[in-house]
C-alpha cells in the first residue's frame, strides 16, 4: 500500500488517499486536482511532485 497527502503539494490541502499503486493515486489526484484547484489536466512537474511523495505505507 502506498500514501498521499495532497497538503505535501499544496499546502493547506487536508485530502489523502492511500492505494495500491502509484498509478491508483495518480488517478484520484487527478480527479481531486479537477474539483478542487481547478485543474483539469496535471502538469508534469505536479505529477514528479506527486510521485516524490508518494510513501509506502507499512
Amino acid at each position: 500500500m502506498k500514501s498521499f497527502a495532497c497538503g505535501d503539494v499544496v499546502p493547506g490541502c487536508e485530502a489523502r488517499w492511500v492505494c495500491s499503486t502509484d498509478d491508483e493515486i495518480l488517478v484520484n489526484v487527478a480527479a481531486h486536482a479537477a474539483t478542487a484547484h481547478g485543474l483539469e489536466e496535471l502538469p508534469a512537474d505536479v505529477v514528479q511532485s506527486v510521485h516524490r511523495a508518494i510513501v509506502p505505507v507499512s
